[in-house]
């Protein structure tokens, strides 16, 4: 499975972006899809997570009613709309795939994972 990701870039506080994730190979193999980051000198933490059916989603809690995790099935797609942005969530931004029935928080929950695309906040 090949992850790519895009969409990142430098907005000031309160703007809005959208990431997208491509996967492609052998997708079959997963059911969950997440989005990670990574800010400098800080551990990977979880985003947001969905099932590729779109049914269920998770959150983390700092990103609740801010960000939005969609998925499009028949593109292999999935997406990550950011609004309200702060500077805490400049990060490296990283697409992940789970074979997992769950949506899990952690990262040791997705055996896939795509390259990350920066995202800045200003203040």
């Amino acid at each position: 499975v090949q992850l790519q990701a895009s969409g990142g870039g430098s907005v000031q506080a309160g703007g809005s972006l959208r990431l997208s994730c491509t996967a492609s190979g052998r997708t079959l193999l997963t059911y969950v899809m997440g989005w990670f980051r990574q800010a400098p000198g800080k551990e990977r933490e979880f985003v947001a997570g969905i099932t590729w059916n779109g049914r269920r989603t998770s959150y983390a809690d700092s990103v609740k009613g801010r960000f939005t995790m969609s998925s499009d099935n028949a593109k292999n797609m999935v997406y990550l709309r950011m609004y309200s942005l702060k500077p805490e969530d400049t990060a490296v931004y990283y697409c992940a795939a789970s074979a997992y029935r769950s949506v899990e928080n952690t990262a040791l929950g997705y055996e896939w994972w795509g390259q990350g695309t920066q995202v800045t906040v200003s203040s």
